[in-house]
């Protein structure tokens, strides 16, 4: 542990040999178990990268209020695009931030009598004014994928399973890049920037402007900062793999406080989760590991679902319920029923 809140661990320790790349995993096991957050560096990521997506944001979100609406999300059934301020929320409350969704480029699903999360798949909306942004964006998206397959494998070995577990079964990654602007509040006390919740997938890669705080992790019932740490990555993992490890990793609250006015904060979280359609089986543990599993926590209010769509679809729906009753009155309906 280091002075810090949270762990910071070396990813390019997996390319050092087998001790460096042993000491790594227990590493990892030991941060995903106790914790459920660290720092990651070692990713290979560039300064050069870094700025480009830094500059790609700023100017996203300084394009004029027209622009950024003709690709608002509520115009898209697949929830991309933009999302003005106050327009998600979280447990029920408004998040006081702007973004753009952007996911894999696909063509919509027509099948009526499909699951609902294939509702979730189709093309994403991008400003006519701004065509870098999209280079910008791919190029990050690919690098980070690559940097999410290692870590996987790091887990898989680390657990007792086979390095190839997850690949096998991933299927087709459904991956989802947010690009956020948190906007300063000089209200007297805190707002909610993000409030308290757990990503409802695998895994998280995220990228903090420098020097910008607000992040906080929720550790022994306690909020503790994350600040970013120069050149590395906050991780953490989701609902699945807590579920796929019955507990032994645990998906931790998290939220981000907003930023005082004038100050204002950008980050780039990457999600990293299974092909909609996939079920992360149980992992057999190791018996020492399997004592230390906790169970699932059982939440009557926030269900854990094996199949990653039900996941993902259970937020989306939740976070912006204004796409929600645009296009998914029945899905609402159908929930409101069972």
């Amino acid at each position: 542990m280091s002075d810090l809140n949270l762990p910071v661990l070396d990813l390019s320790l997996l390319d050092q040999g087998p001790d460096a790349a042993a000491r790594f995993r227990d590493e990892l096991r030991a941060a995903t178990h106790d914790v459920g957050f660290f720092y990651l560096t070692g990713t290979g990521v560039s300064p050069e990268l870094e700025a480009r997506l830094l500059q790609a944001a700023t100017d996203f979100f300084a394009l004029p209020e027209a622009e950024k609406f003709s690709i608002e999300n509520v115009t898209s059934p697949h929830f991309r695009g933009y999302t003005r301020v106050g327009g998600e929320r979280t447990q029920g409350r408004v998040d006081w931030r702007e973004q753009i969704d952007i996911g894999p480029e696909r063509d919509a699903i027509d099948d009526p009598d499909g699951p609902g999360y294939n509702r979730l798949i189709g093309p994403n909306l991008w400003p006519s004014a701004q065509p870098e942004l999209k280079d910008v964006v791919t190029e990050w998206h690919d690098h980070l994928t690559g940097v999410a397959r290692k870590l996987l494998r790091a887990w898989a070995l680390a657990l007792g399973a086979e390095e190839q577990y997850f690949d096998r079964h991933f299927g087709d990654p459904q991956t989802l890049i947010k690009i956020v602007r948190y906007p300063g509040k000089d209200d007297p006390t805190p707002q909610q920037g993000v409030g308290a919740h757990k990503d409802s997938g695998v895994l998280t890669l995220l990228w903090v402007e420098p020097g910008k705080g607000g992040l906080q992790v929720e550790r022994e019932g306690e909020w503790v900062d994350a600040p970013p740490v120069s050149g590395a990555f906050v991780v953490n993992i989701g609902e699945l793999l807590e579920y796929a490890t019955q507990g032994y990793l645990r998906a931790t609250n998290h939220r981000v406080i907003s930023p005082r006015f004038p100050d204002e904060r950008i980050s780039v979280p990457f999600f990293f989760n299974p092909a909609l359609d996939a079920r992360l089986p149980i992992i057999e543990l190791p018996a020492e590991l399997a004592a230390e599993a906790r169970g699932v926590e059982d939440d009557p209010t926030n269900p854990i679902h094996a199949t990653y769509g039900e996941n993902a679809l259970k937020s989306r729906l939740r976070a912006h319920p204004d796409v929600a009753e645009r296009w998914h009155s029945d899905l609402l309906a159908a929930r409101a029923a069972s």
